[in-house]
């Protein structure tokens, strides 16, 4: 899997998905977000559409990844799991959805949001993110867990820069 440029579409792909998760998860889903590349319009991505579910309360898990694997979602075990749950369909790579847990009002949820709507605010930031991306994706096999891993790491610098930015300037309010 590659980077492709933008597509229009991909907010009705989200939005068909979070109708999809609202109804299976109910009123355990507190607020469900479009972000990461495909939530910003012009920024070129990997086609995988990247959803946040806020909830009250992340444990137990089965609470809500019972409800998620009726939709096909898979869950990865993984040290993050304190703090953010994922989740992805299909079940075979390549995934088209990746869904991220995060606790309502918490700092994983503020920060997802404020690097989101800081690109989506400053476009010269997301064109250098779209340039970087780019380049590291050409060191990464992107169909290797591994080199998923590596690219994602890889990347974490310029993210922790613009979440930095973001944050000061007033992004990531639960009011926007």
């Amino acid at each position: 899997m590659q980077l492709v440029d933008y597509d229009p579409g991909w907010p009705d792909a989200f939005a068909l998905e979070r109708d999809r998760i609202a109804l299976a998860l109910g009123k355990l889903a507190r607020r469900i977000d479009h972000h990461g590349s495909t939530s910003v319009p012009g920024l070129a991505a990997k086609p995988i559409i990247d959803i946040q579910v806020s909830i009250d309360r992340l444990q137990p898990l089965a609470e809500y990844s019972t409800l998620l694997a009726t939709l096909g979602y898979v869950h990865l075990p993984h040290r993050d799991d304190a703090f953010c749950p994922f989740f992805y369909r299909p079940e075979r790579w390549p995934h088209t959805h990746h869904v991220h847990v995060v606790k309502a009002g918490g700092d994983e949820e503020r920060r997802t949001l404020a690097f989101r709507d800081y690109l989506r605010d400053h476009h010269e930031m997301a064109r250098e993110y779209a340039l970087l991306k780019s380049q590291i994706v050409e060191q990464h096999d992107l169909e290797s867990d591994a080199g998923r891993e590596s690219y994602a790491t890889a990347k974490s610098a310029f993210i922790e820069r613009v979440v930095r930015l973001g944050l000061d300037e007033g992004y990531g309010a639960l009011s926007r």
